[in-house]
């Protein structure tokens, strides 16, 4: 059974989704020259929502409808940061090999620029991805029906 296709591996599976569209939608960004327009890095947020939404789901699939409150914040929590940290990952490289203009750009330019290198900006992202993939689980199954508390799964 492949990771694409495991019940048992949502978090890594739809945590790799996220981490796709994170740097898919970090190189559409950069080549249209809009890197610099904070304002669009909202869309970050819609495409953790979506990961984390459809690891539960899958995951409510996948186990006869059932989903316990604690489990789908351990499945949310986890697909957020595996999602955010494989993009910290990756900006890590980019910044640190391929691009080197755009940290010396964020130290430039940002308020704590200053205090920047490739290690701490990876870093931040993969913290704020982290705490918003948490933020993101708890209004979600907060949202979605889960199982009552004398309900199995």
């Amino acid at each position: 059974m492949s990771l694409f296709n495991d019940p048992k591996r949502i978090p890594e599976n739809y945590g790799l989704r996220i981490t796709a569209g994170l740097i898919l939608y970090f190189l559409v960004m950069k080549f249209a020259g809009l890197l610099h327009f904070v304002e669009l890095r909202m869309f970050n947020l819609v495409i953790l929502v979506a990961g984390i939404y459809f690891a539960l789901k899958k995951f409510k699939q996948t186990h006869e409808d059932h989903l316990n409150y604690f489990r789908a914040l351990v499945i949310g929590v986890a697909t957020g940061a595996i999602g955010s940290m494989g993009f910290a990952a990756f900006f890590f490289v980019y910044v640190s090999f391929i691009d080197m203009e755009l940290m010396q750009y964020i130290i430039e330019n940002e308020p704590m620029g200053r205090f920047l290198n490739p290690y701490i900006s990876a870093f931040i992202v993969a913290l704020e991805g982290v705490f918003s993939g948490l933020l993101v689980t708890f209004i979600l199954i907060n949202y979605i029906t889960t199982d009552e508390p004398t309900q199995g799964g």
